[in-house]
């Protein structure tokens, strides 16, 4: 028998020493918060379902948003940031039909949407949030929320008082107040649900506006700074959700200052700066930005 064959203590030996350093590898580097582990996965499809080509918005003499072109992958949860006036809100308005672009043009599921108004923007499935929760305050948050759903045919007058047809309309109150309520449980805000929406505090009135939008069934939701004068706790909590909404399918673009959210949460950046894009990237990628740092930054973020 040759001599190179090892003896059986020195293999077993051996797979010791490799267990335990598969163990080493194994052990993670730092414990991550919940939010940040979905933050890592990336979804799948490659597939865009809005796509900015070339937007322009003109304010008299003043240029808003000066040729912005990008994409916004299905299944994912992009951010967009940039200094005070660098074109995001304005961006956010035309893709949303609340202004009418200049020039350019706004696709969604491959179908050009420039220019339409917000109601036939959020009828096919592109909704958004404000900076500045706009709840109908005289309402309670469950009314907020039943009002939201499009194609309720209680909006119909005939339908509404005309007895042969009342049952369809009590039948499909009582399938949105039931989604209505499964909401504000997803949400946590369930125990609101008879308080005025004007008596919410701005945390309340963030998770009341994400809410809202979810009841209209969208495919892709731009959230403007949702999380602007939120506390940490409802910071946490909103993020939590949008992670488990992405799982789940929707799409999201977000535009908010802090830094730290969009690094930690978002698996793709868009910068813009003086109206159009200036780079595009992963949180490391556009950590380590000369043009963003030297435009935008200042220093490493």
């Amino acid at each position: 028998m040759s001599s190179d064959i090892p003896e059986a203590s020195d293999v077993a030996d051996a797979a010791d020493e490799v267990d335990a350093a598969d163990a080493i590898s194994d052990e993670p580097e730092a414990n991550d918060s919940a939010v940040e582990e979905a933050a890592k996965h990336i979804p799948s499809g490659g597939t865009s379902p809005l796509r900015v080509d070339g937007l322009v918005k003109r304010f008299g003499g003043v240029t808003a948003v000066d040729g912005a072109s990008f994409e916004v992958e299905q299944g994912s949860l992009t951010g967009l940031i940039g200094p005070n006036g660098a074109g995001k809100s304005t961006t956010f308005n035309c893709i949303t039909g609340v202004h009418e672009p200049t020039a350019g043009s706004v696709y969604f599921k491959g179908e050009d949407v420039t220019g339409l108004e917000p109601y036939q923007m959020a009828r096919k499935g592109l909704v958004r949030t404000f900076q500045i929760a706009r709840e109908l305050e005289e309402m309670t948050v469950l009314e907020n929320l039943m009002l939201a759903p499009k194609g309720q045919i209680g909006e119909s007058a005939i339908r509404a008082v005309t007895p042969g047809l009342r049952g369809e309309v009590i039948e499909q109150e009582e399938e949105t107040r039931e989604r209505a309520w499964e909401t504000l449980d997803f949400f946590e805000i369930d125990h609101l649900a008879t308080e005025h929406a004007g008596n919410l505090s701005g945390g309340q009135r963030k998770l009341l506006e994400m809410a809202r939008a979810l009841m209209t069934d969208p495919e892709v939701v731009l959230l403007d700074e949702p999380l602007a004068g939120v506390n940490p706790t409802l910071e946490e909590k909103l993020l939590d959700r949008i992670h488990q909404l992405r799982e789940d399918g929707y799409t999201f673009l977000l535009v908010e200052h802090d830094m730290d959210v969009i690094m930690n949460n978002c698996e793709h950046v868009i910068v813009m700066h003086q109206g159009s894009v200036l780079a595009e990237g992963t949180g490391d990628e556009i950590r380590n930005n000369e043009q963003v740092i030297e435009a935008y930054l200042g220093e490493d973020i």
